[in-house]
């Protein structure tokens, strides 16, 4: 979820009723599967007004904003999945080059879907990567599979890679995964707008790390605003479970001036720090990246959150999208 929206983005909307999403049949289902499990679907509203639904960017012909309960989640160029819009979308798709040579096919789990953007990037610039995604909510997952298909004209079905959606919940599948058998866990849940509490403990984090082969990358898109709190408990978690870490952010949220999104990666194999540094300085909204001795003055004794104290990431404070 981005805590900053596109002024531009604001052409056809197009939404739908809560409703439960079905499998599509294989033969219309491209490169991507869809799994369901039978607790991620949630019951209908009848008559109620679309709580997920894409708004059309008129900026860029073919590509589209999803919102959910109008807060938005993703970001997608169906003709050109490597534009990468939001900031955090940007500074991930960073650490995704940085994780292998270049073109070099990837496993990757993502933990929450959306409109699939990070997965299609990883497909247009690492062809042949198998992938997994977790969405819980059904309707995205449906929504998706209709109007923003993998299989687009331009992309060849087998080049590409293969793509498999998961309706369930992300801690459940990332705690059914092989350990080892992925290069990089990318955590980017929302619900109502903040992370469920489930998703930002200690116990959460080692399961992501189990689930990593060497060199593995560990990447979570978290929200926060002043004081910061909760981001610095969220990094400090991360650090207590990997040797390896660092904070990707603009240096007015890191300074406690606004909310906003910041990115923490990880690795028990170290990390590209300085190639990493110069990129996210280089991108039209720069970022700092903080390590080493920068991050510890960052977590000012933050200390790690278990599974017994989690609570949920903040809510974004009224306007933020505005």
């Amino acid at each position: 979820m981005s805590q900053q929206t596109d002024e531009n983005a604001h052409g056809e909307r197009i939404g739908v009723s809560a409703r439960c999403a079905l499998p599509a049949p294989a033969s219309e289902a491209g490169p991507m599967s869809q799994q369901t499990d039978e607790n991620a679907c949630g019951g209908g509203r009848p008559g109620a007004a679309p709580r997920v639904e894409l708004l059309g960017d008129a900026d860029r012909g073919n590509a589209w904003m999803l919102l959910v309960d109008g807060i938005p989640q993703s970001h997608v160029d169906l003709d050109d999945p490597r534009y990468l819009d939001f900031e955090y979308m940007q500074r991930i798709g960073h650490l995704i080059d940085l994780a292998a040579a270049p073109g070099e096919p990837l496993r990757v789990l993502h933990l929450g879907g959306g409109a699939l953007t990070l997965a299609r990037y990883v497909a247009a610039t690492r062809p042949g990567s198998s992938q997994l995604a977790a969405e819980a909510d059904a309707e995205v997952a449906d929504l998706v599979r209709q109007r923003l298909p993998l299989a687009q004209p331009s992309r060849s079905r087998t080049r590409a890679g293969r793509i498999t959606v998961r309706l369930a919940d992300a801690r459940s599948v990332l705690e059914r995964v092989q350990p080892g058998s992925f290069d990089m866990v990318i955590a980017d849940v929302f619900a109502a707008g903040q992370t469920p509490a489930h998703l930002t403990s200690a116990e959460f984090t080692a399961a992501a790390a189990r689930a990593l082969r060497p060199p593995g990358i560990y990447a979570a898109n978290i929200g926060d605003g002043p004081p910061l709190a909760h981001a610095r408990a969220r990094v400090a978690t991360v650090r207590s479970v990997f040797r390896h870490a660092c904070v990707i952010a603009e240096a007015g949220l890191l300074h406690g001036r606004r909310f906003g999104n910041l990115v923490v990666a990880a690795s028990g194999h170290g990390l590209c720090v300085g190639e990493l540094t110069r990129r996210a300085a280089a991108d039209p909204f720069p970022a700092q990246v903080l390590h080493g001795a920068a991050l510890d003055r960052f977590l000012a004794g933050a200390r790690a959150i278990s599974d017994a104290e989690a609570r949920p990431s903040p809510l974004p404070p009224p306007g933020v999208f505005s």
